[in-house]
């Protein structure tokens, strides 16, 4: 028998869940219980932690994508698309040949988005499927826009989830992402900090029953990268032209880049 010590174990990689670091393997798991807790009460979710105020963000975002309102083809993948609200904003501002796909990960989320879907007529033009943006169950070159709206702090890998939106766009396809960011503003940054850690949790806590999911969706925009970090983690995965614009003093933020 060998008396030579073990050799040293590496240790597990972790991601941040939250404020806490958890192991890298569990942390979407973790993620996906928080939203199959809250799918039934995400939009009141989003009312709760923006105060009202993503209803305005999410048509500045849509208006964005450039959808053709005349009988050319269009195709959208909104990623992480929770219960629909962009891809119904989007189908309902587009012309009849302008189509989508609506992918989430959560299938709980998934039956909140094709309820409303169905409520709203559009079935035909929206599809839903199930799918981790890390690695996305679609072809290369397959959509004409990316968008993802309040989800990408929600992924893990992050670098992967990029490389995948660039990977399924067409060349000359636009990528865009609204999600909460740094607040940019004095003193709007201190209220802003006071309604996320003393407020929104125990709105969640009366108005929804729970307020640890609330609080994880706080602390998670705290440790997602400012703009700035953000925008060139978009270089890196390959796209150009890339540009911020700050809405509410950064409290959110849309970033755009283009497959060129």
């Amino acid at each position: 028998m060998s008396n030579e010590p073990n050799p040293p174990q590496e240790p597990d990689s972790t991601a941040s869940f939250g404020f806490r670091a958890v192991p890298e393997g569990e942390r979407q798991g973790l993620v996906n219980k928080v939203f199959s807790s809250v799918a039934s009460r995400y939009d009141l979710m989003n009312d709760l932690m923006s105060g009202g105020l993503h209803r305005l963000w999410k048509a500045e975002f849509v208006a964005m994508i450039g959808a053709p309102r005349d009988e050319r083809p269009f195709r959208l993948l909104d990623v992480a698309g929770g219960t629909g609200d962009i891809a119904i904003r989007y189908a309902e501002g587009s012309g009849p040949n302008a189509t989508a796909v609506l992918a989430d990960i959560s299938p709980e989320m998934l039956e909140e988005g094709r309820s409303k879907v169905s409520n709203k007529g559009l079935a035909p033009r929206i599809t839903l499927a199930q799918g981790n943006a890390e690695a996305l169950p679609f072809p290369d070159r397959a959509f004409d826009a990316y968008t993802i709206a309040f989800g990408i702090r929600n992924v893990t890998h992050i670098d992967a989830a990029l490389r995948e939106a660039h990977r399924v766009l067409k060349i000359g396809g636009r990528f865009l992402c609204l999600e909460f960011s740094e607040c940019q503003v004095p003193l709007l940054d201190r209220l802003y900090d006071f309604q996320s850690f003393e407020v929104i949790p125990r709105l969640g806590e009366l108005a929804a029953g729970a307020a640890e999911p609330y609080r994880y969706l706080v602390e998670s925009i705290r440790r997602f990268p400012n703009q700035e970090a953000f925008a060139a983690m978009i270089r890196e995965a390959g796209f150009e032209r890339v540009s911020v614009r700050n809405l509410t003093g950064g409290i959110a933020a849309i970033h755009s880049a283009w497959k060129l």
